[in-house]
């Protein structure tokens, strides 16, 4: 304990440059202990939001319960990334208390709506198509997962929900909770992700704000080593000191994170906002931020003080340190075998299956590649310096790289942040290209399939007709005569030449009044009925059923791309075969719009409005990957921020303190004669040469990382060409920065002072 009590004496008392020093570290620990929180408290924020969805989930009545019980009945349709939840309720004989959120249940033509969603209805009237009723209220905080969220609670009577179900209540143990706000497995790539693009780089940073002028308090420790003291009390004292500081900051950084949330919260981010308690620090993120960053500087200061503690008189007459070890170069040997395997099998179209060692081994190899990248830099930048200044006859490259021979270490504190910066966006890059892929709607045209059996002929005119739609048909199942296997029952299309050309892209010759079948041979054939076969084509309300004999004629045709409208083998059936006015049974209606979101909303505000209780399919628009994927990339657009804040920061405060434990050396360069020409140029050596051997080996082993990354979770892209010139030209631009940054460093004025003890 004197050792620390001494260490914040001398701390104190060694006059204002320390101070300053200090509070500098301070700083940079707040800085880095808030980026900490924001992270640590992600699966926070998605928990709470999770518990409210499931508050609101109906508890279904008991089996038999008759008319006594609400009914409910919801649909989720896509709004552009979000989702607009309209749940319909009808009262029953026995009351039930109100969904959370709502102060009484509602009645018939009653609306609740959340408050983004009435915003929404003053912007976009039109949207109120799909919420039939008046406004009655708002829906409170408790019902909401989300402030932005778009709920509607409509009132309606029990004979317009004859699909809904018997609820007892909202909530509880027995309630049916779906799907969280982000499936497990993505959140676990989520953690992971953030892990290296932004905790990576904040342990770099801390420990740089750690060891602020370290040579300077390096050369004090060994003056206290000299005067007495054991090297474990050496090390006792300077770890007092960074525990001081990374202590303070670790209290400020939580009070950063507390205004920022509340800020932040209040305004929201792009695709995603919470309410301000859900970001509230918990006891494990606040132990996190304000006992272990003061243990990683405890760690930290201890280790830096080990020199000088060991070899007092070699820190004090300056002597050359020894040379990195070539062992550091294991893990990114280590890393990139593996990522080479799976590369290998991607390559050769021979990926290996999904099994727990390969689960275990991918994240295995990111890790060793990005712990290879810290400590592969000095060695290797020794080994470039060194070819460098045997060949160069440039004085100020010929300073710039016996300088990098001497104190390889002076690499890693500069360029470490940066280069885990590139390395961790590659990475990102393909995390955001697989949940692309998975979401992504690739066809021109979009698909909406109703399967509600008691649409009306008044109904579906109403519908061919909304803004938008290119074309429409009926399908439905005919059954083989004779038999009553659900085997024997094939794909019917009720549509007439003219109306298939309007489906899909092509159609070879089609002659109308006989049954033809559908036939592309670039398809899997579906369940066609065998040619000659006889058929029955079953018509509700009442009417004969049409029979007639399977077709061997054939209609050549080419569905999209990667939506198919029909199958490869259904019988297209005239409508002019059927009585007048008759109707399919259990049919399918199809309608076909252009893709773009502008178009989608319209026809699904066409179709609330003719039907608001049926549910539109919507193939290749997968609702809730669209939700979890507009979640993700806001997340992960904050990583990137906060790693690109991290890394800078690092860059900015190693150089800097880098640049101020030279100006002796420039002082006596200056002496010497050296001009300030070819101290600057010595000066931006110094700091490209690490950026670009360490921005080089990031771009490769980001690149391997991303492909082992989209190769292991099944991604149809495994090379990711397109992000390869963004990284290039943000590293290009990173090396150009620091160039720039580093020409002030050396200033005009002479101090003899700073090497008058030499």
């Amino acid at each position: 304990m004197k050792e620390l009590l001494f260490g914040l004496r001398l701390l104190f008392g060694s006059g204002r440059k320390n101070r300053v020093r200090f509070a500098l570290m301070a700083l940079g620990s707040s800085v880095g202990v808030c980026c900490l929180a924001i992270v640590l408290t992600i699966p926070g924020i998605l928990g709470a939001q999770d518990a409210r969805v499931a508050a609101r989930q109906p508890v279904d009545a008991p089996s038999g319960a008759g008319d006594s019980f609400p009914l409910l009945l919801e649909r989720a349709d896509p709004f552009g990334s979000q989702a607009l939840s309209r749940i319909f309720l009808a009262r029953g004989a026995k009351a039930v208390e109100p969904p959370p959120g709502l102060k009484t249940f509602p009645e018939r033509g009653e609306v609740f709506v959340s408050p983004r969603l009435r915003d929404l209805l003053l912007e976009q009237p039109e949207l109120g198509q799909r919420l039939p009723g008046r406004e009655k209220g708002v829906i409170g905080r408790q019902g909401l997962a989300r402030p932005d969220e778009l709920v509607a609670y409509v009132g309606m009577s029990r004979a317009e929900l004859p699909d809904g179900s018997a609820l007892t209540g909202f909530g509880g143990p027995d309630a049916d909770v779906p799907l969280t706000t982000m499936d497990p497995s993505m959140l676990d790539n989520l953690r992971f992700t953030l892990a290296c693009v932004v905790l990576l780089p904040l342990v770099v940073f801390l420990s740089v704000c750690a060891r602020l002028s370290a040579a300077e308090r390096a050369r004090r420790l060994a003056a206290l080593r000299l005067l007495g003291m054991s090297i474990s009390e050496v090390q006792r004292v300077n770890a007092a000191e960074t525990v001081a500081a990374a202590g303070l900051g670790a209290v400020l950084g939580v009070g950063e994170f507390w205004a920022l949330n509340q800020f932040v919260s209040r305004i929201g981010l792009p695709g995603f906002r919470w309410y301000p308690d859900d970001g509230a620090l918990t006891g494990p993120t606040l132990v996190a931020c304000l006992v272990g960053c003061p243990a990683l500087a405890w760690f930290v200061g201890r280790a830096s003080a080990r020199k000088a503690a060991a070899n007092p008189l070699a820190v004090r007459r300056t002597a050359a340190g020894k040379p990195p070890s070539v062992w550091g170069v294991l893990p990114l040997v280590g890393g990139a075998g593996i990522a080479t395997v799976f590369c290998a099998a991607g390559a050769t179209g021979h990926v290996l299956p999904s099994t727990r060692l390969t689960t275990l081994l991918m994240p295995s190899a990111v890790v060793l590649l990005g712990v290879g990248l810290v400590t592969t830099l000095p060695p290797l930048c020794r080994f470039v310096a060194q070819r460098i200044a045997r060949s160069t006859s440039s004085l100020a490259l010929g300073l710039a790289m016996r300088r990098h021979e001497t104190e390889p270490g002076a690499a890693l504190r500069v360029a470490t942040g940066l280069v885990l910066l590139v390395f961790a966006a590659s990475l990102a890059q393909g995390v955001l290209l697989d949940f692309d892929q998975s979401t992504k709607n690739t066809s021109s045209v979009q698909l909406y399939e109703l399967h509600e059996p008691r649409f009306t002929a008044g109904q579906w005119r109403s519908v061919q007709q909304l803004p938008g739609i290119r074309a429409h048909a009926v399908t439905a199942s005919a059954e083989r005569v004779g038999s009553t296997d659900s085997n024997t029952r094939f794909d019917v299309l009720l549509a007439t030449c003219a109306q298939l050309r309007t489906m899909v892209p092509r159609v070879g010759a089609c002659h109308d009044g006989r049954p033809l079948r559908l036939w592309d041979p670039s398809q899997v054939q579906g369940r066609g009925a065998t040619p000659g076969a006889k058929l029955r084509f079953p018509l509700a309300d009442g009417h004969r059923g049409v029979t007639f004999t399977a077709p061997r004629q054939t209609i050549r045709y080419q569905d999209h791309s990667s939506i198919g409208a029909f199958e490869s083998g259904t019988v297209v059936l005239p409508p002019s075969l059927l009585p007048p006015g008759a109707r399919p049974l259990a049919p399918t209606y199809t309608l076909i719009s252009a893709a773009d979101p502008r178009t989608v909303r319209t026809v699904l505000d066409g179709i609330a409005h003719v039907a608001p209780t049926v549910e539109p399919i919507t193939p290749g628009v997968n609702l809730t990957d669209l939700l979890q994927v507009a979640v993700i990339r806001t997340f992960m657009t904050v990583g990137m921020v906060l790693g690109l804040v991290i890394g800078v920061a690092a860059y900015l405060v190693a150089a800097t303190d880098r640049a101020v434990e030279w100006r002796p050396q420039v002082t006596a360069l200056s002496l010497l004669g050296a001009g300030r020409r070819t101290l600057r140029a010595v000066q931006v050596a110094q700091v490209v040469l690490p950026l670009a051997v360490g921005l080089a080996l990031a771009l490769v082993a980001g690149k391997m990382a991303e492909s082992t990354y989209l190769i292991t979770g099944g991604s149809p892209v495994y090379w990711d060409g397109a992000g390869l010139p963004v990284l290039l030209v943000c590293a290009l631009a990173v090396m150009a920065v620091a160039a720039l940054g580093a020409l002030p460093l050396v200033g005009r004025r002479i101090d003899p002072e700073l090497i008058r003890r030499d």
